[in-house]
């Protein structure tokens, strides 16, 4: 599988993650009856179900039985549900949220999800039992942005590793053999310096060899690379060409740290927060320019919902732009002369009637589906690579407030 089409797939798991989450914030139980559970991948399922079983022992103890009984039947269902794994779970971990929510009238519906393989493998093990679904953690994991290499580094210690969206990993650390200023007696001032210069310039290049052996494997995932220290030092090593030349032209920043043990990585990224936050939004900025470029100079480009669609089916649109923030529905309708129509409506919004478009028949509404699953779907078929745009800057914001979240970039001119 391509890269493209490696983060067409992800970021389609990111927005049915974010859809399901979306609806898990809206359930309320009464009390504490909702059940949420994350399960890491190396947690044997037989001893989930062993703290599941201890659990709905001692929810017996809860005083109130509705509340009692809500909690009980929530942990019976996830355990019907964990009979569908083997030993472990499956990659990155699985979360189940159970329970028995508030349906109005003073009833109650019983609600039990599984999202397998999150964004980011789950740290560990969590029971969480409330009058809300914990999805807090989960997500954290879809605000992560981007694979970014870690080096801070002065002249007596270095660390290298990785921020992965939002959580910072050191990897690798060393220390140096470089002598203090001060010589020791019976050494020439002019020895003295020339011993420290390659001491320096030895351990850089030891610094060097633990980044490459680190991030070069990485270098088409990457999406930047930062590093910390004292002046000069993280100067001379840059300027110093030590880092591998591919690795070196992924640099977007230097900058002060005091700290170079581990705690200096997470330094590190706070004084990169700026450089870091314009880096997430910059892949998006450049399609979008991009967009911009086509669409007043061009025919390379085209927007709204059907136009949009038309194009998909026809196998020309190179790039399917969709708005973070578009939560629509897309209504099918067939009118009797067999005209097929389409309306986008709020996702929120009960079904419209709708009349034919072409013929003025009253048309029948045929289904009703998610508005980016629905064009996911058509460009999946065509070969066609999806890219989910920010709001979080003004051409984000102009392709869902002035062109209804949906847009692309042609392949060749169709004249739609």
């Amino acid at each position: 599988m391509s890269s493209e089409a490696e983060q067409t797939s992800e970021d389609r798991r990111k927005y049915e993650f974010r859809k399901v989450i979306e609806d898990l914030k809206q359930y309320e139980g009464s009390g504490t009856q909702l059940v949420t559970i994350y399960i890491p991948e190396d947690k044997q399922i037989s001893s989930v179900v062993e703290h599941v079983t201890q659990e709905h022992s001692e929810a017996s103890n809860i005083k109130s039985k509705q509340t009692r009984t809500a909690v009980q039947d929530a942990l019976t269902s996830i355990k019907d549900r964990l009979r569908y794994y083997d030993t472990f779970p499956p990659e990155r971990g699985i979360v189940i949220f159970s329970g028995a929510i508030d349906a109005g009238g003073g009833q109650t519906d019983m609600v039990t999800k599984v999202l397998e393989s999150p964004p980011d493998p789950i740290q560990s093990f969590r029971y969480h039992c409330d009058s809300e679904f914990l999805t807090e953690p989960l997500e954290e994991m879809l605000l992560d942005k981007g694979l970014f290499g870690l080096i801070v580094l002065d002249r007596r210690e270095a660390n290298v590793g990785w921020l992965k969206g939002k959580r910072v990993e050191p990897v690798k650390s060393a220390s140096s053999l470089v002598p203090g200023k001060q010589r020791k007696g019976g050494q020439s001032a002019q020895r003295f310096a020339r011993l420290r210069l390659e001491a320096i310039d030895n351990f850089y290049q030891e610094v060097a060899e633990m980044a490459n052996e680190l991030m070069v494997p990485k270098r088409h995932e990457l999406d930047g690379i930062l590093v910390g220290g004292p002046s000069p030092t993280k100067d001379e090593f840059l300027d110093g060409d030590y880092l591998h030349h591919e690795l070196q032209d992924h640099v977007i920043g230097k900058f002060d740290v005091s700290y170079t043990d581990e705690s200096g990585l997470y330094d590190l990224v706070d004084a990169a927060s700026d450089a870091l936050a314009d880096q997430e939004v910059m892949k998006d900025k450049k399609v979008m320019e991009e967009f911009f470029e086509n669409l007043h100079t061009g025919d390379l480009a085209t927007y709204g919902f059907e136009p949009t669609r038309r194009n998909l089916v026809m196998g020309s649109v190179d790039r399917l732009l969709i708005s973070e923030d578009l939560r629509n529905d897309v209504c099918v309708y067939e009118c009797p002369n067999d005209h097929e129509e389409y309306e986008v409506i709020d996702s929120r919004k009960s079904t419209p009637k709708h009349t034919c478009g072409e013929c003025g028949e009253a048309a029948e509404f045929q289904e009703r589906e998610d508005v980016i699953e629905y064009l996911m779907n058509i460009a999946e078929q065509r070969g066609t690579e999806t890219k989910f745009i920010s709001t979080d800057f003004e051409k984000g914001e102009q392709l869902m407030d002035a062109f209804g979240g949906v847009a692309g970039l042609l392949r060749y001119s169709t004249g739609i």
